[in-house]
């Protein structure tokens, strides 16, 4: 089908790698899958494994109090398939019909009372993420007039799973990067003694509020450019020596150690 195509394939997991750094995209990523699928909606879900609850983390455009109800009144063992898939093995998709018969599908109270009066027919739901503390889970619902997810479509979303297993593990280490820089200049604003944080060059990276006040007088440290400076000329070039001293290697530094004068005016 054009619309499995590899190349549409390759766009869609370029998109998912985007989410990365732009969290916000997964809606986007949500919305170009359902197209893709043919499917009513699609979800991605992350459920701790100590729950039988998921929380969406996203999903495309879909009636907003019917997918409340769904994510509060539904545990995995009452929609029919998504235990198969929790319990199942990763990247492997579950479809609802593949797993029971449309009859028994439609007598269970969720066909009854949630997927029915929407127009809803099945499910295709698969597993991308398995560690000891959570599950990750995407799924896609298509709508009553179309037919049954067929085995093509389940080999898409097989293709789309360990893109999306990386993305969201990748996404983790960059959010506990971003919480560990935070609680650092948490730590260093709570200084009451001014501290600067350079590269190699002097560029400023980072300056507490104590440095932040005398970088907005001018003294005795100043910034130009972006580069950290002495007030004091005559140790303007020694600290210039001494922040790259620094970078290269401790023991380039010597005996001289890195302590320097600055003085300003009073």
């Amino acid at each position: 089908m054009e619309r499995l195509s590899s190349e549409i394939l390759g766009s869609i997991v370029g998109d998912i790698y985007d989410c990365v750094l732009n969290p916000d995209g997964w809606t986007g990523v949500m919305i170009r899958i359902t197209e893709t699928m043919d499917a009513a909606y699609s979800t991605i879900a992350l459920a701790s494994t100590a729950d039988n609850h998921g929380r969406f983390a996203a999903r495309s455009p879909w009636d907003a109090e019917r997918m409340r109800v769904l994510q509060e009144d539904y545990d995995f063992d009452a929609i029919p398939g998504l235990k198969a898939a929790v319990v199942g093995d990763i990247d492997t998709p579950v479809a609802t019909l593949s797993h029971i018969s449309e009859a028994e599908l439609q007598q269970t109270p969720f066909y009854q009372n949630w997927a029915k009066p929407q127009g809803l027919r099945e499910g295709c739901i698969i597993k991308f993420v398995h560690t000891p503390d959570r599950i990750g889970l995407m799924g896609c619902t298509t709508r009553a007039g179309r037919g049954i997810i067929s085995v093509e479509e389940q080999r898409f979303m097989a293709l789309l799973s360990p893109h999306l297993r990386r993305a969201s593990l990748i996404g983790d280490l960059l959010d506990q990067a971003r919480v560990t820089a935070s609680l650092y200049r948490q730590a260093l604003d709570h200084l009451a003694v001014p501290v600067v944080l350079t590269g190699a060059s002097g560029a400023i990276l980072h300056a507490n509020e104590a440095a932040q006040q005398m970088l907005s007088v001018e003294g005795p440290i100043r910034s130009r450019n972006g580069l950290l400076q002495a007030q004091n000329p005559a140790v303007a070039l020694a600290l210039q020596e001494a922040i790259a001293s620094a970078a290269r290697a401790d023991a380039s530094l010597g005996s001289r150690g890195i302590g320097l004068p600055i003085s300003a005016p009073g």
